[in-house]
């Protein structure tokens, strides 16, 4: 993980247990504190989700890169040898 993920996400859980301890110690009755609650909760899960998708698709996107580039160095090493070889 990038530290700019670490950061969102621990953003992102700062926020959820300061809304999460603004909603238990508010002046409301327990079942709408419990609904509120309930929704910031299913609302940073959410977040979450979403930043675990867009990171495993930029790792994705990086394994691709890697396995390409190794595909090229390979080829460019059986090239060399090809050629050490054959004398050309």
């Amino acid at each position: 993980m990038t530290e700019n993920t670490k950061t969102a996400i621990a953003l992102l859980a700062g926020l959820a247990a300061g809304a999460a301890l603004g909603l238990l110690f508010a002046p409301e009755k327990g079942s709408d504190t419990r609904d509120k609650l309930s929704d910031s909760l299913k609302n940073l899960g959410d977040s979450i989700r979403e930043k675990a998708a867009e990171e495993i698709d930029n790792l994705s996107g990086l394994k691709d890169k890697i396995v390409n580039n190794i595909r090229t160095k390979v080829k460019q090493t059986e090239a060399e040898l090809e050629e050490d070889m054959t004398g050309v």
